[in-house]
C-alpha cells in the first residue's frame, strides 16, 4: 500500500506540457456515429458508459486524472510504463481534449481513456480486464478547393484577409524556400494554389492537407510549381517548375523564416561608432524575435558548436569539400559537433549574444574556405527530375496549369 500511494503521489508530481502541433485547437472534435438507436464515440457504445469530456488543464496529469475516477495506482503505473511508446503520459499538453468513458455503476470508475492528440490522432486506454492501449485515426476525407490572393503587405496578412489557414502560409514559403525572398514580398506579388482540406464526418475542418499546384509571381517572374513524385520508392514527394526543374536548391535562401535583412554583405562597410574606420561585413544579418528557430540551408555535419567571444553562441556546419555555413548570435543552440542536420532542420534560436545591437541571426556563407556573399553566388540545384519521368510528368501537370490559369485573383 506504501508503495502504491507512493506511486500516486509521483503521477500527480507529473506536470502536462504546454506545447501545442499545429493541426488541433482546445476544442474537443469527436467522432459521433449513430447507428439506429445508438450513439458511438470512437467506436464505442455511448449507452454503455458514462461520458465525460474535457480538457487538459494546467497542472493535470494522466496519474491525476484517472485517479480522481477511481482507477488503481497499478493499472496508471503500468499505463506508464509498458506502454510509453504508444502513449507517454508525460507529454499530455494544456488545452488537449480527453474523453472518459466511466462505469455506469457505484463506483463511476473510468473504464476507457481517451486522448485527442490532434484533431485527427487519438489514443485510446482501455483499462477493462487486462490492459490495452492503440493509436487511431478519425475518418478523414479530402476536399479539393482553390484560392488566390495579392499580397498588399505580407503573405500572412492576405491569407488572413482571404480567409485561409495559416498553415498556407507556412506551406508556400517552404514549397519556394529556394525561389523566394519571403521577407522581401513587393505590394503587387500574387499567388494561386490548388490544395486539399481535411474534413472529419466530412463536416468538421481538419486542417490544410496539402499544396498539388500552386503560381507565385514575384517581381512580375512566374513560378509554377507542381508536386510530384518521380520516384515511386521515393518516400516524399518533390515540387517541379512547368520546365520539370526541381523548385528544390541545394541552399534555403534564408537561415529564418519571414525575416528581414537587417544589414548585408559589405566589404566595405563603415560605421560612424567606431569613427567611420573600415569594418567590413561578412556576414548577412537576419532580423527576427528573440526565440525565432534558426534552420540549417543545406545539409550537412556540425563542426563547430559553442560560445566564442563577439561571435556567441553560434553553430558552423560542413555541406561539403566546397560549402559550408556559420550562424551566429544564438540565443541557445540545438545541435552538436559531429551531428549530422537536413537542410530545414532547426540548429538553434535567435538570440543577441556576443556582439550584437539587437536580436538577429549573422549568417555567414564559406566557399572553399573563404566568407562569400550568398546571394552572389551561383548556388548547386537539387537532383533533376530523372529522364524517363519528365515525359509522364508533362502529361501529368496540363490539367493542374490549366486549373492553376483560370483561377481569378
Amino acid at each position: 500500500m506504501k508503495k502504491l500511494a507512493l506511486l500516486s503521489v509521483l503521477f500527480l508530481l507529473l506536470y502536462a506540457c504546454n506545447d501545442n502541433d499545429d493541426d488541433n485547437s482546445s476544442d474537443s472534435i469527436v467522432e459521433n456515429i449513430e447507428t439506429g438507436a445508438h450513439l458511438f464515440l470512437y467506436g464505442y457504445d455511448t449507452s454503455d458508459f458514462d461520458i465525460i469530456r474535457d480538457t487538459v488543464r494546467s497542472g493535470d496529469t494522466f496519474g491525476g486524472i484517472l485517479d480522481a475516477n477511481g482507477v488503481a495506482n497499478s493499472k496508471i503505473f503500468e499505463v506508464a510504463t509498458t506502454y510509453k511508446d504508444s502513449f507517454d503520459v508525460r507529454r499530455m499538453n494544456v488545452g488537449k481534449p480527453y474523453v472518459l468513458f466511466n462505469a455506469k455503476d457505484s463506483t463511476a470508475r473510468t473504464q476507457l481513456f481517451v486522448y485527442e492528440k490532434t484533431r485527427v490522432d487519438y489514443t485510446v486506454v482501455d483499462l477493462r480486464d487486462s490492459i490495452h492501449v492503440f493509436n487511431a485515426q478519425k475518418e478523414v476525407t479530402y476536399t479539393e478547393k482553390e484560392a488566390s490572393g495579392i499580397i498588399s503587405s505580407s503573405l500572412s496578412e492576405t491569407m488572413d484577409d482571404e480567409n485561409l489557414s495559416p498553415y498556407m502560409s507556412d506551406k508556400l514559403s517552404n514549397i519556394y524556400a529556394w525561389t523566394v525572398n519571403f521577407f522581401q514580398l513587393q505590394a503587387g506579388d500574387r499567388f494561386k494554389v490548388v490544395y486539399t482540406e481535411k474534413f472529419i464526418n466530412d463536416t468538421i475542418p481538419a486542417g490544410l492537407h496539402n499544396i498539388k499546384a500552386a503560381y507565385f509571381e514575384h517581381r512580375g517572374q512566374p513560378l509554377y510549381a507542381f508536386e510530384y513524385q518521380a520516384d515511386s520508392l521515393q518516400l516524399y514527394t518533390d515540387y517541379y517548375d512547368d520546365e520539370a526543374n526541381n523548385l528544390r536548391r541545394a541552399f534555403l535562401k534564408a537561415p529564418v523564416k519571414f525575416s528581414r535583412i537587417s544589414s548585408r554583405y559589405n566589404l566595405k562597410r563603415r560605421i560612424k561608432y567606431y569613427g567611420y574606420k573600415l569594418r567590413p561585413h561578412k556576414g548577412t544579418d537576419f532580423a527576427a524575435s528573440i526565440g525565432t528557430p534558426i534552420l540549417a540551408t543545406a545539409d550537412g555535419v556540425v563542426s563547430k558548436s559553442e560560445r566564442r567571444g563577439g561571435n556567441g553562441n553560434y553553430v558552423k556546419i560542413r555541406h561539403n569539400g566546397t560549402y559550408a555555413t556559420q550562424y551566429l548570435h544564438m540565443k541557445s543552440r540545438n545541435v552538436k559537433v559531429g551531428e549530422y542536420v537536413k537542410q530545414g532542420d532547426v540548429i538553434g534560436y535567435v538570440g543577441m549574444t556576443g556582439n550584437t545591437g539587437g536580436p538577429h541571426v549573422c549568417y555567414r556563407f564559406w566557399k572553399n574556405g573563404k566568407e562569400v556573399d550568398p546571394f552572389k553566388q551561383d548556388l548547386p540545384a537539387s537532383k533533376p527530375m530523372p529522364q524517363e519521368y519528365v515525359t509522364d510528368y508533362q502529361q501529368f501537370i496540363i490539367p493542374l496549369k490549366n486549373q492553376i490559369d483560370c483561377i481569378e485573383y
